[in-house]
């Protein structure tokens, strides 16, 4: 059974990596950065987005592929703003699949924007298993789960361009070690670029906004 379910899997990442790679190809032809970003449910993903359209003042240009396993809430919040969204829906999946952000991402009909955000599944572990054809992945850690989070889901900061501790404006109300999360990530990948923000006041989001100014093709 073992020797099956590992054949399977296999099975799966092939085809998976067929899609990401019909997908990099496409975002190469339309000149478009796809960012692939993951955490945990509640850890800040989409409030980031929100401030960064709130701050793009023209210059930027962005779209979003929503995934969640039910309701087009997160859609509907980037509707709010102004930001072309599609919902991706799972139906209880733990990650999207490389097929489904392909297709989703031909329906947003990306020409002319300088990136597509993919908002993951709220999960640490599984999306970061399945390449969807992005140019780079970011790792998201709300302070309010633990300075050690990094230490035991290692992998996605190992794969990870950047990672994001958000809502440190709630830092003065939690016992949360900000210098030891970050020596610990620092230990998983010396290479990754870590910002602290806050979606809340702006706090770290000029350092975030010139990153992905620097990143625009």
């Amino acid at each position: 059974m073992a020797t099956r379910s590992v054949k399977v899997f296999r099975g799966l990442k092939g085809e998976n990596d067929k899609w990401a790679a019909e997908t990099r190809a496409f975002l190469k032809e339309k000149k478009v950065i796809m960012i692939n970003m993951i955490g945990s449910p509640g850890c800040g993903k989409t409030s980031l987005l929100e401030a960064v359209a709130a701050r793009t003042q023209g210059k930027l240009s962005f779209a979003v592929l929503e995934g969640d396993l039910e309701t087009t809430r997160d859609a509907e919040r980037m509707a709010a703003v102004q930001v072309k969204a599609n919902q991706l829906l799972t139906g209880g999946g733990c990650h999207l699949e490389a097929r489904l952000v392909h297709h989703g991402l031909k329906d947003l009909e990306p020409d002319g924007l300088d990136f597509v955000f993919v908002e993951n599944v709220g999960n640490l572990v599984c999306p970061v298993q399945f390449d969807i054809g992005e140019a780079a992945k970011i790792g998201f850690l709300s302070v309010t789960e633990g300075e050690d989070k990094p230490l035991k889901y290692p992998f996605l900061f190992r794969e990870a361009k950047v990672a994001i501790l958000t809502k440190v404006d709630l830092l003065p109300h939690l016992d949360f070690d900000v210098e030891a999360c970050v020596e610990f990530i620092k230990r998983i990948n010396p290479k990754i670029g870590i910002f602290r923000l806050s979606s809340k006041t702006g706090e770290g989001m000029d350092n975030f906004m010139d990153w992905l100014f620097k990143h625009k093709k």
